[in-house]
Parts: C-alpha cells; sequence; structure tokens
C-alpha cells in the first residue's frame, strides 16, 4: 500500500519530523489557525501535534500527509484521514478527513486537488462506507469546498467549547 500520493501539481507524503520547521512557521499564522484553534500554537504543542501523526501513521496505517507543491517542494500544509477518538455527540464513527492550507496558496485549487487525493485513497484502501469531517460555521472557504467534494451536513455539535458542523461523504466506487 502505497502512502505516497501525487497528483498534477502535488506531491503528498506522511507528516515527518523533517516537516516540524515548516508546519511550525505555518501554525504560527493567526490567519491559518483561526477556524481550527483560535490561536497560534507553540513549537512544543506542533511537536506534539506531529508525534501524534507519526503515531497515526504507525499505530492505523494512515494520518496527516503534508502537501508540498511537485515543482519546487514549497510546503502547503496538509490533509488526513484521521482517528483522533474526538469527545463529542455524536462521536464520529467513520474516518475523518482534515485539511488546512497556508493562507499564502489558497485559491488556487491546492486544498481541494489535495482533499481529493487523499479521498481516493480513502475509499480505495479504507472501504468505509462514508468518511466524515468537522468545520467551523464560519470557515466559509472550507464549508464550500466540503461541498464540493461531495460532504453533506448531518449533525451540528460543540466540540472544545466551540460550535461545529458535522459532514459526510458515501463512499465512492473505485
Amino acid at each position: 500500500m502505497t502512502t505516497t500520493l501525487s497528483t498534477e501539481r502535488l506531491v503528498l507524503t506522511p507528516a515527518g519530523v523533517d516537516d516540524f520547521t515548516e508546519i511550525a512557521a505555518l501554525w504560527k499564522k493567526l490567519d491559518f489557525t483561526q477556524f481550527i484553534m483560535g490561536r497560534a500554537l507553540s513549537d512544543e504543542e506542533v511537536w506534539f501535534r506531529l508525534l501524534r501523526d507519526l503515531g497515526h501513521w504507525a499505530a492505523l496505517g494512515h494520518g496527516n500527509w503534508s502537501i508540498r507543491l511537485r515543482h519546487g517542494g514549497a510546503y502547503l500544509g496538509s490533509v488526513g484521514v484521521l482517528n483522533y477518538r474526538r469527545e463529542m455527540t455524536p462521536a464520529f464513527d467513520a474516518p475523518e478527513l482534515g485539511w488546512g492550507v497556508d493562507p499564502a496558496y489558497q485559491g488556487r485549487g491546492y486544498a481541494a486537488e489535495a482533499l481529493t487525493a487523499a479521498l481516493a485513497w480513502a475509499d480505495r484502501t479504507l472501504g468505509a462506507a462514508r468518511t466524515v469531517c468537522m468545520i467551523a460555521p464560519d470557515n466559509l472557504p472550507s464549508l464550500k469546498l466540503a461541498a464540493r467534494v461531495g460532504y453533506r451536513p448531518y449533525a451540528e455539535t460543540i466540540y472544545s467549547d466551540h460550535l461545529v458542523r458535522l459532514f459526510e461523504r458515501p463512499r465512492t466506487a473505485p
């Protein structure tokens, strides 16, 4: 099973220790974190998130991919197939998709390209009947992208003291 994905413009590789400096720089940008954490993250917090990503791949065979431009290798962000065992009601009962692209690269279709590749991989590899995602109601770009790739709302809930919308997407036949 290959875990490196390639698209016309992107290469997605499992998040690794070598990505730390670029990941930490991204998580310091408030325009990136506003809908995810609502604040910038310290290097220590980013390190723990990266260790979680590494563990995800080791334990489950999936996790966050680092998104890079095929030409030049610039780090754009991440997309992942996740199981964070989030404490919320309703609980997720399917693989979760998550994504985030550096605001400097937004509006160029990179997030859609990366998410489409990750969804195709999940549909082909995991065989789950559906995938789910969670989006802040004010995150209009992510709401539009989720709809574009086939996600539909099914619930609203509170997660980490914030209102979020939950979405589901049925598996697409390979």
